[in-house]
């Protein structure tokens, strides 16, 4: 199977919404700047889009929230991206009903009300991601116990990587180099004639 967990479909399936829900905002502060009609449309139908994403978004979040194994500091940020996500995607749909009861142009009044809310949403989706990079990336949230048991003794193992060729030159001059470039005789720019005994400049 491809997916062997929910927390993998919930992290496939959360990746594009955030992006849908940006690119509308990205959309509707260009089209509004430059009058452009197809900015505000393509900013639409992002929102659309990335509200049904949402939908499957949470319901996966829902399940692989009730199927990881977790503890309690993971629990309670999962708890925290649990509601921003919900309330976030509520907003961005409500703005969506609001683009759709107004027939896709919003009036020189409403324009400004919506964009400020809808940065506003934005702002909500980019801490959502936060929360969940937070508890993957620094709690392990979805990993199974046995795969991070096993990852951390790998990691405790340790490994090499290959020399490429620019380490093996280094490695190279490495090991030519003297030992103490202080042992060196001095540079003194200029050279003795053949049989001049030793001696040292002052």
């Amino acid at each position: 199977m491809f997916f062997n967990t929910a927390a993998e479909w919930h992290a496939a399936l959360n990746d594009l919404p955030p992006v849908l829900f940006l690119m509308s905002v990205v959309f509707d502060w260009l089209g509004s700047a430059t009058k452009r009609d197809t900015l505000k449309a393509a900013g639409f139908w992002s929102l659309v889009a990335g509200v049904a994403g949402a939908a499957a978004a949470i319901v996966s979040g829902l399940i692989a929230e009730d199927s990881i194994e977790h503890g309690e500091t993971v629990h309670q940020i999962m708890e925290r991206h649990e509601t921003w996500a919900i309330s976030v995607s509520v907003a961005f749909a409500l703005l969506a009903a609001w683009r759709i009861w107004r027939k896709g142009t919003l009036g020189p009044q409403e324009r400004p009300t919506y964009l400020f809310a809808a940065t506003i949403a934005a702002l909500g989706i980019i801490y959502v991601a936060h929360l969940g990079g937070t508890m993957v990336f620094r709690h392990g949230a979805g990993v199974p116990t046995a795969a991070m048991q096993e990852a951390l003794t790998e990691r405790a193992e340790g490994h090499h990587h290959g020399a490429g060729a620019g380490e093996e030159n280094e490695e190279a001059e490495h090991e030519h180099a003297p030992a103490d470039s202080a042992a060196l005789p001095a540079d003194t720019g200029h050279t003795h004639p053949p049989g001049t005994p030793p001696h040292q400049h002052e």
